[in-house]
Order: C-alpha cells, then sequence, then structure tokens
C-alpha cells in the first residue's frame, strides 16, 4: 500500500503532467470527465479525480496507463518519479568507458545534466525530445 509521501509525490507528478498538457483541465470533474473519455475500462468519478490531486490515492496501473498515454509521460516515471540519479563521477566513468572519441565538451555537458535535480533533467529530456521533433 503507498505510503503518503509516496501519494503526495503521485499528485505532484500529476499536476506537472497536467500543467505540461496542451488542453487545460480544471479541477477534479473535469480531469474524471477527460479521463473516462479515453479509459477502455471503468470511468471514474469525480471523487477519486480528487483524491487523485489530494494526494488520497494512485490510479491503478490500468488507469495509469491510460493517464500516461494521454498525458505523453512515462507510465513509470508518473507512477514512482525518476530514476535515482548515479553520482557524477559515476556517470563520468561511464561515459569515458562508453565513449567512441566523443568530443570533452559533449561529456562535459551530459555530466552536468546528469547532476541535475531528477525534475529539471526531466524538463531538459522533454525540450531536447520536443528540438528533436521540429528537425
Amino acid at each position: 500500500m503507498p505510503t503518503t509521501t509516496e501519494k503526495a509525490a503521485f499528485t505532484k507528478r500529476l499536476e506537472f503532467a497536467l500543467r505540461r498538457s496542451p488542453e487545460s483541465v480544471q479541477g477534479a470533474t473535469e480531469l474524471a470527465l477527460r479521463f473516462n473519455l479515453r479509459h477502455q475500462g471503468n470511468a471514474i468519478s469525480p471523487q477519486t479525480a480528487h483524491k487523485w490531486l489530494t494526494g488520497r490515492a494512485i490510479p491503478t496501473n490500468d488507469k495509469l496507463a491510460t493517464i500516461a498515454k494521454w498525458l505523453n509521460v512515462d507510465q513509470h516515471w508518473l507512477h514512482y518519479g525518476p530514476a535515482p540519479a548515479k553520482p557524477a563521477s559515476e556517470a563520468k566513468d561511464v561515459a569515458a568507458k562508453g565513449a567512441k572519441k566523443l568530443p570533452p565538451e559533449l561529456i562535459n555537458l551530459a555530466a552536468k545534466i546528469q547532476e541535475l535535480p531528477p525534475h529539471r533533467r526531466y524538463l531538459v529530456e522533454e525540450l531536447v525530445e520536443q528540438l528533436q521533433q521540429e528537425v
């Protein structure tokens, strides 16, 4: 059973994903409505959506999959958050071993990104992904 801390962390990730979504969602009733339009299983009530938004519950895996697909985020990230970061020295070692003559500035950039807090690293990844789509 998820702890209060895990539920609160899920709520923050859900709110973040909703904020960056192109369609605005205001409140539990609208969240429930938009979710139910996309979910193939049982519909949820506004009360259930309210529990998600207030840190009192985490959706089941099938519902997490629907939310993740809808909001274009990783399901694992939505449920659990980002994977733990490796220490910067370890990241440099891995880069050095696997690098095939990568320029030092590229390795330094990767190390700097790795040192960012997880939520900022996620933003950098999203930015790069969006820039790649424009090419």
